[in-house]
């Protein structure tokens, strides 16, 4: 037992023995022999609310042993969710595998890593890491263990520690990105989309995250405009592969849930956009866009989660500014956004965005409505 909980703490985002006795691999029966742990042999784990903050899951991968004192996890964070507090007796190397995180020590800024960044976390240094608040990310992490021990855990990081670089900062670059691409698709400028393309894919844009952006956009400009954009793309694509350029592919949707229906979804995602019920004459009038509305543009799209909402409401509100006529919608989507955690500097800049990539007209118009939006907030 003693060797079996020793094999628990040495993975540094488990939290307790007891808890997570099931989830760990089976110790090799010869150590003088090769094994093979096949991948559906682990079973994955939620991590423990005491030292989490958010959506995070655990797969693990192999315990220590007398020949290798350490061990190795593949770490899910979803958007905004981050370890607390934490050290290593023997440190920890996190290799990113997909999507954007944060990571931070003590008394040191708030670093971004991506695909690729490899992060060596010395013995004995506090520090914490996570998703960034719009991205999920992933890493595989290696931790050293020391008498049976791989972590020591300590407080949870707050709301204002892990915020505090992203208070009063626009968007960031691949958020920039999404605001012309989404524009432009709403507009049907293909010239200008193939450009904020390649700019968005160059930002750190996945193919995947660009795709459900497109995909998005034919519930708010139409199936033309929406296809249109998806060509476009694709040729965007094979000329970068002609080029040499490997793009990352990014995160799939995951399956929709089993126990709801998507009207039963939506409805519950609408009501946590919008924060009420949505009824009205309209949709007593007209009954079916309410079912639309529900069961299609918010359960079967807004519901897919390779792009978190914050994503989805700066693409809908850029594409949304570059249609005429759609003030009223606009200005319901402004509010959606700081519903789902958009700052009024993000707000802000995406305006920006506009007046510089897509034209003055339609940024005065955005920022005439985002005023009365936020003076209504303040009533």
């Amino acid at each position: 037992m003693k060797k079996l909980i020793a094999m628990i703490l040495s993975i540094s985002l488990l939290a307790s023995a007891s808890g997570y006795t099931s989830q760990v691999m089976a110790v090799e029966a010869n150590e003088n022999s090769q094994t093979i742990t096949r991948s559906d042999s682990k079973d994955s784990f939620k991590g423990q609310d005491e030292y989490f903050t958010g959506n995070v899951r655990v797969n693990p991968l192999f315990s220590e042993n007398d020949s290798a004192p350490y061990s190795g996890a593949y770490v899910t964070f979803e958007p905004g969710a981050r370890s607390a507090w934490h050290t290593h007796p023997t440190g920890q190397r996190l290799i990113v595998t997909e999507g954007v995180g944060l990571v931070q020590e003590e008394g040191g800024p708030i670093e971004e890593i991506r695909a690729g960044d490899v992060v060596w976390c010395p013995p004995g240094v506090k520090h914490w890491h996570g998703a960034s608040p719009t991205d999920a990310m992933t890493h595989i992490a290696l931790t050293g263990v020391r008498d049976g021990k791989g972590v020591e855990w300590l407080e949870k990081v707050t709301d204002e520690q892990y915020n505090m670089e992203n208070e009063n900062q626009g968007l960031n670059d691949r958020q920039e990105k999404m605001v012309s691409i989404s524009a432009f698709t709403a507009s049907g400028e293909l010239k200008q989309l193939e450009k904020a393309l390649n700019e968005g894919l160059d930002a750190g844009l996945t193919i995947n995250e660009i795709k459900e952006i497109l995909v998005q956009m034919y519930a708010y400009a139409g199936f033309p405009r929406s296809l249109n954009a998806i060509n476009t793309f694709m040729a965007v694509l094979e000329e970068r592969e002609a080029k040499g350029i490997k793009d990352e592919l990014g995160k799939e949707a995951s399956p929709m849930p089993t126990n709801k229906s998507s009207i039963e979804l939506g409805e519950e995602i609408q009501t946590r956009l919008v924060g009420e019920p949505v009824t009205g004459e309209l949709f007593t009038f007209a009954p079916a866009i309410d079912q639309f509305l529900k069961g299609h543009l918010f359960g079967d799209i807004f519901g897919r989660d390779n792009l978190d909402f914050k994503s989805r409401e700066i693409a809908t509100i850029a594409a949304l500014a570059n249609m005429e006529g759609v003030n009223s919608q606009l200005e319901s989507h402004f509010n959606i956004g700081f519903n789902v955690g958009l700052t009024e500097d993000q707000m802000k800049d995406l305006i920006s965005v506009l007046k510089d990539e897509v034209g003055k007209k339609e940024a005065k118009n955005a920022d005439e409505l985002l005023e009365k939006v936020l003076s209504n907030r303040e009533k």
